[in-house]
């Protein structure tokens, strides 16, 4: 039998913090959503000043980033670069850059989605939450 790594909910505290503060630092107002693996959500946060839809894209984004093993960026350069069948995938509803999966070893554990600001700051973002964990 197999072992898995699973994400605490002292891991989210630590991931959603250090995203927090990286948007903080640059003013960027934005929502925050952490899943786990099956892309359930764990932790959602609209900064002030995000707007509503900013915490759906985000939890959107860390979903299909989660479920689909990948930063949500590839599925959005697949469909602009010309494979527009793909936007008809089951369940994946945030095919644009702001997912990044959260890797422990070789597992996908979780992923953190951010929208609000361009979708390289996005992904900054979350990026700059799973360094926390330091994995």
């Amino acid at each position: 039998m197999q072992q898995k790594s699973v994400l605490t909910a002292e891991d989210v505290k630590k991931v959603m913090a250090a995203a927090e503060a990286e948007a903080k630092a640059h003013h960027w107002a934005v929502s925050i959503a952490i899943v786990d693996d099956g892309g359930h959500l764990l932790a959602l946060q609209r900064l002030d000043g995000a707007a509503p839809i900013s915490a759906y894209i985000a939890t959107e984004k860390a979903r299909t980033s989660a479920l689909g093993r990948r930063e949500s960026k590839i599925y959005e350069d697949m469909i602009n670069n010309g494979r527009n069948s793909f936007m008809t995938a089951p369940v994946l509803q945030g095919m644009l850059e702001g997912g990044v999966p959260i890797i422990a070893g070789d597992q996908v554990v979780g992923a953190v989605g951010v929208s609000g600001v361009k979708s390289s700051e996005d992904a900054q973002i979350g990026r700059a939450g799973i360094a926390a964990l330091g994995v």
